[in-house]
């Protein structure tokens, strides 16, 4: 695919061989434009959160949780990231690279690292710069039992005014998307963690495209269903919201090294 340049480090371990049934998408290529005031030369994925960068946590919470096979979508400074991780053996996984030459958006970098996960029936898709305190098994069994097209974590949050609002119906259909109102009415949101079908890419379009404003509302349709969580949450877009996960690093720390939120809970 013209664009594109992947590095595939194959696993020896057998351990992390067993789990490459359930791949994880990491979508780290952003810009990070709102951040540049405190991070003018980094990508916003590597923003440090106490002892280690933001992104760390992430393959952190995936690893100890199970999943071990992951593909970094890069983008805006990826030599960074990709120098930062390389093979993933130091964390106990094994990283693949889909490098986008232009900005793709969400659904268009998706798209682009397509070879690497269309050996799956389902895979996992986190952002980059948001933490979820989330059980991933959980959210898998959920997918399957449902049997839809994708499913999404939901949170609900005090002030949605930065994210919009999830419609959901009967049995945890999602059947619409409120946009952004300017208001700081609470609601559920888009938590920025998914299961999908691999059928999914048939209905990503080539080029650029965003999952939340082009893909999802478009496959509403072939079901969409969506999954309510109830620990930690925190999206380090903002700088507001980046020095509030310095703040409580050592939360995120805790969240993210259990190995199972689901068992953790009362």
């Amino acid at each position: 695919m013209k664009g594109q340049k992947v590095r595939l480090f194959p696993p020896s371990d057998p351990e992390i061989s067993r789990m490459f049934d359930v791949p994880a998408a990491l979508l780290v290529g952003g810009t990070g434009t709102r951040l540049r005031s405190v991070l003018p030369s980094t990508p916003k994925p590597l923003a440090s959160v106490g002892d280690m960068s933001f992104l760390e946590l992430l393959v952190l919470q995936l690893q100890r949780q199970g999943i071990r096979h992951l593909v970094m979508c890069t983008g805006y400074l990826a030599d960074q990231i990709e120098s930062a991780f390389g093979d993933g053996s130091e964390w106990g996984v094994a990283i693949e690279y889909s490098r986008e030459e232009h900005a793709l958006g969400t659904a268009g970098a998706l798209k682009l690292a397509q070879p690497c996960l269309q050996e799956s029936s389902s895979f996992l898709v986190m952002n980059g710069d948001s933490f979820l305190e989330i059980d991933f098994d959980e959210l898998i069994r959920f997918h399957r039992g449902h049997g839809g097209l994708a499913s999404m974590a939901v949170q609900h949050v005090e002030d949605a005014r930065r994210y919009g609002i999830v419609q959901i119906g009967a049995a945890g259909r999602v059947v619409g998307f409120c946009e952004k109102t300017g208001t700081d009415a609470p609601g559920l949101v888009n938590a920025g963690v998914y299961v999908f079908d691999r059928a999914i890419f048939d209905l990503v379009p080539d080029g650029p495209a965003s999952l939340e404003r082009d893909v999802f509302p478009s496959i509403l349709g072939r079901g969409v269903y969506a999954l309510e969580q109830r620990g930690i949450f925190i999206d380090i877009g903002i700088p507001e919201d980046y020095a509030r996960a310095q703040a409580v690093c050592e939360q995120l720390s805790d969240a993210a090294l259990r190995t199972s939120q689901h068992k953790a809970r009362p």
